[in-house]
């Protein structure tokens, strides 16, 4: 610890905040406005991809789903309110937020470019029926833990014999709808799409594409990763620090009758490739 004394000091555009304190020139910290944002999906594995990206050295990654340009309570406290929610940086460090409200929310595309039309995209998707089964698992969790009711699986996903389009997941679901706005504001080379399927799998080469879109110097390897045979997923290796993702990751799915997977994966079949088509790339899903 240096000093408690420090001095905040913003630039014209609001884009920087110098942190002046007794620290030397070359180890100032201060805060900026990302130039990255992972913009979603919910449970498509943002909290791992923001915590594996963070591994690298030459990244700063704010700890909490910041919601500034989804939320209008947020939104409306301006620029220097979602300064104020990065994290310090040394003048080498890119700066990171994410929420994965983002990507499936009209308004956030255009308020995003008119921040800083260059910024760099992390969307992290998983098959999109896996997806639809992990949303439901959260709700169902956090239902139980406060003591309320919940519905099964089957009543919110089928209705009258048909898939149930009033079921807010399956709309998060439908990636070329919310891909569509997107496009609209940004070129797809400012846009990378993380397997998060195969982030669960085999993290390394997904972060080894993530690392070369955002033209970062080669560093996170092999020896970042462990797999955790009681969690069954991989857990992260950081300066011999090992830490895994919290408990409320990786639950197990209900079970889910096959004849209602079938009418979930023929459902997103037509789906799934307008939005291969739209990004130029097809993913493993069913």
């Amino acid at each position: 610890q240096y000093t408690s004394f420090v001095l905040v000091t913003c630039s014209a555009t609001l884009t920087t905040c110098f942190r002046s304190s007794l620290l030397p020139p070359p180890l100032r910290l201060r805060t900026r406005l990302p130039q990255i944002i992972i913009i979603g999906v919910r449970k498509g594995g943002t909290r791992a991809l923001i915590e594996m990206l963070s591994l690298h050295s030459s990244v700063a990654a704010a700890q909490n789903e910041v919601h500034f340009f989804d939320w209008e309570s947020h939104y409306q406290k301006g620029i220097p309110w979602y300064l104020s929610q990065m994290p310090y940086a040394y003048p080498d460090q890119l700066t990171v937020e994410k929420t994965p409200a983002y990507f499936t929310s009209g308004k956030v595309p255009k308020r995003i470019y008119d921040m800083n039309p260059d910024i760099k995209l992390l969307l992290i998707l998983r098959d999109p029926t896996e997806r639809v089964l992990s949303d439901y698992t959260q709700v169902f969790y956090n239902r139980l833990q406060k003591h309320k009711r919940y519905q099964p699986i089957e009543y919110v996903l089928v209705k009258d014999g048909d898939i149930n389009l009033g079921y807010k997941a399956l709309n998060r679901s439908l990636y070329y709808v919310h891909m569509q706005n997107w496009l609209q504001y940004f070129p797809m080379d400012s846009i990378h799409v993380v397997d998060g399927d195969e982030l669960i799998r085999d993290p390394l080469p997904e972060m080894k594409r993530v690392e070369r879109f955002l033209k970062l110097a080669p560093q996170i390897n092999a020896s970042n990763f462990y797999f955790n045979k009681t969690k069954g997923f991989y857990c992260l290796r950081d300066h011999g620090k090992e830490r895994c993702l919290h408990d409320s990751k990786g639950r197990a799915h209900p079970h889910v009758a096959p004849a209602i997977l079938q009418k979930l994966y023929k459902f997103f079949h037509e789906p799934n490739q307008k939005f291969f088509q739209m990004v130029g790339r097809t993913f493993n899903w069913k």
